[in-house]
This record gives C-alpha cells, structure tokens and sequence, in this order.
C-alpha cells in the first residue's frame, strides 16, 4: 500500500466525528484525507471535484439519507469506493444503501485500526460489513448469488479474478488445481452471460454481488 496512496474523502456533519477519522486514518502513511463534506449534496460535489478513491459516508445526513447519496456518487463517479460509516448498526437503510453500491459498512464505534482495515480492503475490491452477528451483507450477498446462479466458490473464485489475481495464485490460496480454477471461471462466465472476465465482472457488479 506505501507504493500508492488512498484518498479518502469523509463525509458527516458532526465536526468531532470528522476529526476523530481524520485521526484514524492519519495513521497509516498510505492514506490522505483528501476533503471534507457534512452534507449529502456537498458530499456528491466535492467527490465530484475530488475523485477520491474511497468516500467514508454517514448513512444518516441533514439532507440525504445513505442510499440517494450512494447511488448519486457511482452514478457521477463509478469508480469511486463508498463506505458507509454509522452509528446505527440496525437501521433498515444499510440494506438499502448496500444495493445501492456501498462497498462496506463499519460502526463508528469500531477500533481505529479496523476502519483503517476497510478501508484497505475497500481499496483493493473487497465487500466488508462490520455491523453485528447477524451479518447483513452476508444474507443480502447470499439472495444475489441465488438468484445468479452462482455458488460460494464461484463467487470466492471470481473475487479474486477481480482483485487482479492469477488462476495460478488462485489455485494456490483455495488449494485447488489450475485447471479446476479455470473450470470454475468459465462456470461463472456461462451463468453470467459473460464472453470473458471483464465482462463478468462488469455483469457481477451490475448485479451488486462485487
């Protein structure tokens, strides 16, 4: 991560929870607080200005609630990371906001070093949500590789295609052949409609499962 630095673009409208994060994520050197907002719409100009590469988003706002806001950045900025940052664990807009394209979810009361921890996970393609036992990005992941007829492993597998690892790399994590990654690839590929990876990954994340 020291090789490439992350920009974070924070949005809440309590000044002490914004300085708090900036504190948090200060101390890792690979992360820049690139800016600031405390509104939904001044979060979606200034991601607009900015382009950071993760917006850490209060799901609840003056003016927008998580979701409006998350789908108005990937929308402007499709590139752009979102990570929803509450303090309400249980309220029924995560899902929401969850569908809409957040990339994770994190408590506000989580240690510094896991906000860091999703951040970085964020970063590099990964679906986090650390809310409670009942895991909600889990039932809601479970419902989308149902209805694409995709299985967990496939899902694993195609995870990684997308974190840029190779069959051979793939292999040797999960404990599987080359040829057995490579069969599960082209699985994933028939029951997306896919004619390659990119495009299986462009159809996967339009179907909100990366």
């Amino acid at each position: 991560m020291s090789e490439s630095t992350v920009r974070v673009l924070v949005v809440d409208d309590h000044p002490i929870v914004r300085d708090g994060v900036a504190l948090a994520l200060g101390n890792a050197s690979w992360i820049t607080v690139s800016g600031y907002a405390s509104s939904g719409r001044d979060a979606i100009l200034e991601t607009e200005r900015l382009v950071p590469d993760v917006v850490l988003l209060d799901l609840r706002l003056p003016d927008m609630l998580g979701p409006e806001v998350v789908r108005e950045l990937r929308t402007r900025v499709p590139g752009v990371k979102v990570v929803i940052f509450t303090a309400y664990p249980e309220h029924a807009a995560l899902e929401e906001a969850l569908g809409a394209g957040a990339h994770a979810v994190v408590v506000k009361d989580a240690e510094r070093s896991d906000l860091v921890d999703v951040v970085r996970r964020v970063h590099a393609g990964e679906r986090v949500v650390r809310t409670s036992p009942d895991n909600l990005l889990s039932a809601l992941l479970n419902r989308r590789l149902k209805d694409s007829g995709l299985t967990r492993r496939e899902y694993e597998i195609l995870r990684r295609v997308a974190m840029g690892e190779t069959n051979q790399e793939i292999a040797d994590v999960l404990g599987l052949t080359r040829n057995t990654v490579k069969t599960y690839i082209q699985r994933t590929l028939e029951k997306l409609g896919a004619r390659n990876r990119v495009e299986a990954l462009a159809r996967a994340s339009e179907r909100g499962i990366l």
